[in-house]
């Protein structure tokens, strides 16, 4: 017996890319439903070898359907994810908009796990943000081992993290700068992305952060330690899927690069890539379409006490946003529905 499993945004980046991995996995679907907003109704979407035609989220009932995998923004989310957890349909959320929420569980499955069981508070669990996610994963074993005091880390995030008018944007644009008359302004980002990169992801807040280094800091904290301390600079790149991150961690006691290589090659969901010569690391063209979250440049920090750096690549719209939602279906699954 599978599961009753509703997509909720299946037209979007994340929505398709959620149904695909749900596919890939072989994910035990019974049913499955993919609901769009009314403007979208009627949209045909892939799940495997089948084709869905979306139905309106406003109007759909949630009874009886076991899990919502809701790839839509925050106030959307806001208006019917209660009503798909109150109708008894556990809610999987990719906005920000339940993180913070101290009721609602934050999960990166590979990282914390037992947090699971914290969904039966609301009927909802959060899926973190896509930089958060991949970050997490190579911190939290190393964490173990030696206790994290401090975190630097700066990101390199792909367009894909704004949607697909961002691919499109920086698609047009890159055309433009070679063919006169087809210049294209920036609509979706502030200033040009095309041959450029920009240190402003999400809004301003008073401290000079961005929301979207704020979320690492905050998200960090809830999934790992609240006693890691934590600084961001989030940085838009011109790349169209992957995020990387230079990370700078500062241990309690000592750890060996050789040492944290080897925690990491047997940590679950991480591949590393690490040899000391031309192209041996990955980039974020060589992370597309894949699982992992893959590490490499791995080495000792001896400007400070008990540190290292590393350099952490992964799919955003997988790791960082479908396919960990579909980890934490698997997780719910396992540890308390028990039907698939």
């Amino acid at each position: 017996m599978g599961y009753k499993v509703v997509v909720v945004g299946a037209t979007g980046n994340v929505g398709r890319e959620m149904l695909n991995i749900l596919a890939e996995r072989e994910f035990p679907v019974d049913e499955i439903v993919a609901l769009a907003s009314r403007k979208s109704l009627g949209t045909e979407v892939s799940f495997g070898d089948k084709t869905l035609k979306t139905l309106d989220l406003a109007t759909f009932d949630f009874a009886g359907w076991d899990m919502a995998l809701f790839a839509v923004g925050s106030e959307a989310t806001k208006e019917f994810a209660p009503i798909a957890a109150k109708a008894g349909c556990v809610v999987i959320d990719n906005s920000s908009l339940y993180r913070y929420d101290a009721d609602v569980p934050l999960i990166v499955p590979e990282v914390n796990p037992d947090a699971i069981m914290g969904y039966s508070n609301k009927n909802i669990i959060a899926n973190p943000n896509c930089s958060t996610a991949q970050m997490v994963v190579a911190l939290k074993p190393l964490h173990d081992r030696a206790k994290i005091k401090r975190v630097v880390v700066s990101t390199y995030q792909s367009v894909s993290g704004s949607g697909k008018a961002a691919i499109d944007e920086l698609w047009n644009q890159t055309k433009g700068m070679y063919v006169p008359g087809q210049e294209v302004e920036p609509t979706v980002y502030p200033k040009q992305i095309a041959f450029n990169v920009i240190p402003h992801i999400d809004v301003f807040m008073d401290s000079g952060d961005t929301k979207e280094e704020w979320k690492m800091v905050a998200e960090t904290k809830k999934i790992i330690d609240t006693s890691i301390k934590v600084t961001a600079t989030c940085v838009r790149v011109p790349v169209f899927v992957g995020h990387s991150e230079s990370i700078n961690i500062e241990f309690e006691e000592f750890l060996d690069e050789d040492e944290a290589r080897d925690i990491l090659r047997e940590s679950p969901g991480i591949l590393v890539i690490d040899k000391r010569e031309n192209g041996g690391y990955v980039t974020p063209v060589e992370c597309v379409g894949d699982f992992a979250t893959f590490v490499s440049r791995i080495r000792q920090d001896v400007t400070i006490e008990n540190g290292l750096n590393l350099w952490c690549v992964s799919d955003n719209l997988r790791k960082g946003a479908a396919l960990n939602a579909v980890q934490i279906a698997e997780l719910l699954g396992r540890r308390v529905l028990k039907k698939g």
